[in-house]
């Protein structure tokens, strides 16, 4: 009974496809697999029971175009169909080793004798549908069928029932096709694909497959990257079933070239990847991609692309493609993950080339003056391109900008902020709260993550270029108990200067709002209240000796470096202080620099501190103004103390 409407035609032969992926991938290389090794069969038995496979499969696949005894394709197809049934079901049976060669053995044979049959008379199955559609449904079905959990996970005499009721009802299906549909056109031979071109790539192909199929079942951490749970089993069965719709695609629209392509680009990446356990879920993506483009191709190009113009052509074509490409090209696959537990890059790249290769030469030969034209089109861009190059003066970036690829470069993101929040304490603690149009115009933006040093965004109006170069030579130094690392590897070349610089122009466009905020600034009386003149006394010498003692370590290093060495503290003169102020004046005074710094000098702000401790500090220095006999000054002295 043929079907009348097209959108149903060639139902029959998409099934016949679907069945025969099942039987083969969850029977023939799952269950029958599994129940070998149940009975204890390894190793050199395990061997011969599969070269006992391939030999028929091989001996099948070159038969099936030249038997005469069966001439009716439907025939020989139910005749395939049983013999693979009676196998899968005498697998569930209580088995030896004799039993197990027997049993592969016609496993192979029928399917040598299926798979052959079935590419040679797809065109008949068709019923004038779409053969490359009818192809492309069937074998994405087939793997979506195959990577079903309850199946895939079932024990192996389920599979093998159920690889079994397949059969059978394949055998049904044979007896809805068409008894005698009209043969349609033979393909133009010019066009087709030669044998000598497409037989080495398959044989690639599959060689790849099965490598990798075997090492990903052979090795645990594999596996359960790729194949154990339910979402990897639906996810691999989406993609094998998106892959064969894509093949699909590309074969009815550019041919069997560019899925040849792909699939290597998908399995050869997928066999690099496994090189490395930890990538195997990447490796799970590309494999059935790979493995879907290529076995529609292994369809349809028996029954349609190859340069055969009968039966009895495609046929001995379908028989050396199955017998090189897919028992030969699948043994030594096996054979190589066996022995080398992996699948070497030098391997992948030899497929490629005995894929790759042939294809360009066919461009080449076909496309000749197209690639020439777009050989010339590309030399002349990169001739111009070169020309106007050589011309062009590059873009000299400002150091500002250098510093701020530094900035990025060395991950100050991670530690500092450069966005003031509004309505907290930071405005107190760096400035005033920036806004989103400030955000807005960086590129990137440089917010920052969750801040263990302080925010930067106002830097500049705070710490001078001398304290911000000093800070990255030694932190903790000029910073208290500072625990950034030490930086001072930045100034053996020019990136410490322009991380600098950059540092040094945030926020200074803001100085004078700054200087105002600054000046109306005075202690709170409760902190005065609370002030401890020897706790100032130890807070001045773990956050201020290093500069204001006469041997504090800043104050040597970089003394010809600041631009007024710092006041010594601990004698005076205390040049920064108007004359005849009162007690709370002087605190205040002290108290605003302490908090702020000096502007137009290097002395910092100490901007952590809280107002208790700062008001701790003006009161021990305080004290020691009013017991200096040294009077304070409008003006510093001759010299360069401030």
């Amino acid at each position: 009974m043929r079907c009348e409407n097209r959108r149903c035609s060639g139902w029959q032969g998409a099934a016949l496809v679907t069945l025969t992926y099942v039987y083969f991938l969850i029977f023939a290389q799952f269950a029958f697999l599994k129940r070998l090794t149940n009975i204890g069969i390894a190793d050199s038995r395990l061997k011969i029971v599969m070269a006992a496979m391939a030999a028929a499969g091989i001996f099948s696949s070159l038969l099936a175009p030249r038997s005469i005894t069966w001439p009716s394709p439907k025939l020989r197809l139910r005749i395939a169909l049983a013999i693979a049934a009676a196998a899968a079901f005498a697998t569930s049976a209580p088995l030896d080793f004799s039993g197990a060669v027997v049993i592969a053995f016609f496993i192979g044979a029928a399917l040598g004798l299926l798979t052959v049959t079935l590419v040679t008379h797809l065109r008949d199955l068709a019923n004038g549908g779409d053969l490359i559609f009818v192809a492309g449904v069937g074998t994405g079905v087939g793997y979506l069928i195959c990577n079903f959990p309850p199946l895939f996970n079932a024990p192996a005499t389920t599979q093998a029932s159920v690889a079994g009721l397949f059969c059978l009802v394949g055998i049904g299906v044979t007896f809805f096709a068409d008894a005698s549909p009209p043969e349609p056109p033979c393909p133009n031979k010019e066009a087709a694909t030669p044998l000598w071109r497409a037989l080495p790539a398959f044989t690639a192909l599959v060689w790849l497959d099965s490598a990798a199929f075997f090492i990903i079942q052979n090795t645990q951490q594999l596996k359960a990257g790729t194949w154990l749970g339910s979402a990897h089993l639906w996810s691999n069965g989406a993609l094998h079933l998106a892959a064969a719709l894509i093949s699909t695609l590309l074969l009815r629209r550019w041919g069997l070239a560019p899925v040849l392509i792909s699939a290597f680009l998908a399995l050869g990446g997928a066999c690099l990847l496994l090189l490395n356990p930890s990538h195997a879920f990447p490796a799970s993506l590309l494999y059935p991609v790979g493995v879907s483009l290529y076995s529609v191709a292994l369809v349809v190009y028996p029954s349609k692309l190859a340069a055969a113009t009968s039966s009895a052509e495609r046929g001995r074509v379908a028989g050396w493609l199955y017998s090189v490409a897919g028992w030969f090209g699948s043994a030594m696959g096996i054979g190589m993950a066996q022995h080398l537990h992996a699948v070497p890059a030098t391997f992948v790249a030899a497929a490629g080339c005995v894929i790759l290769v042939p294809q360009i030469l066919w461009l080449v030969q076909r496309r000749g003056r197209e690639l020439a034209l777009t050989g010339v089109v590309i030399s002349v861009a990169v001739f111009v391109n070169t020309m106007l190059s050589a011309h062009s003066a590059p873009r000299q970036l400002s150091q500002i900008a250098r510093g701020r690829r530094v900035y990025i470069s060395e991950g100050c993101i991670h530690c500092h902020s450069q966005y003031v929040r509004p309505n907290t304490a930071d405005v107190d603690l760096w400035g005033p709260a920036s806004t989103v149009d400030q955000v807005r115009r960086e590129d990137p933006p440089l917010i920052g993550n969750r801040r263990q040093g302080p925010d930067l965004s106002e830097v500049g109006a705070r710490r001078s270029a001398i304290w911000l170069k000093a800070h990255f030579f030694n932190p903790a130094e000029v910073s208290g108990a500072s625990i950034m690392p030490s930086f001072g590897f930045l100034f053996k070349d020019s990136r410490g200067d322009d991380l600098v610089a950059y540092l040094q122009s945030l926020g200074a466009d803001r100085i004078p709002e700054r200087l105002a905020m600054e000046t109306t600034w005075c202690l709170d009386p409760g902190a005065i209240a609370q002030a401890n003149a020897d706790e100032g006394r130890r807070l001045f010498y773990h956050d201020c000796a290093t500069c204001h003692t006469p041997q504090g370590p800043t104050r040597m290093r970089w003394k010809s470096s600041f631009r007024r060495v710092p006041i010594n503290l601990t004698r005076g003169p205390y040049s920064f202080l108007v004359p005849q102020q009162s007690r709370s004046q002087i605190m205040n005074q002290i108290a605003r620099n302490v908090k702020f710094g000096i502007a137009g000098t290097d002395m910092p702000g100490h901007e952590v501190l809280s107002d208790q401790q700062i008001a701790s500090i003006s009161l021990w220095l305080s004290e020691a103004v009013a017991q200096s006999a040294v009077k304070p000054h409008l003006q510093p002295p001759s010299g360069k103390e401030n």
